[in-house]
């Protein structure tokens, strides 16, 4: 009979070295405890990989909105005057005066 922790070289000796370990019932319950402990909760590498993916969506949103903000307030600091405000109706309502047409091209 081999003790638990031979010092046979052998490649079946140790393949069955390794296969006794794994199997055995108190390494099984460490690595199912490992395995829940690290992947579960808050601070788990899994929660904290899609918290970081949500904070990179969200600060790109930011980003877009920022730029929107922007672009809405250059549109109203250039409706100064009848012409400019005349323009953005045309451009962005399609609106007309009367007796004439108004061809739309698409893009």
């Amino acid at each position: 009979m081999t003790s638990f922790f031979s010092h046979n070289d052998s490649p079946d000796d140790k393949r069955g070295f390794w296969r006794r370990m794994l199997l055995n019932k108190y390494v099984v319950v460490l690595l199912v405890f490992l395995g829940i402990i690290f992947l579960s909760g808050e601070k788990s590498p899994v929660s904290s990989f899609r918290r970081s993916q949500r904070i990179r969506q969200t600060q790109a949103q930011i980003d877009r909105t920022r730029r929107q903000i922007d672009e809405c307030h250059r549109e109203i600091r250039t409706m100064g005057n009848t012409d400019s405000l005349e323009r953005f109706a045309r451009e962005h309502y399609y609106m007309h005066t009367e007796n004439e047409d108004v061809y739309l091209i698409g893009k």
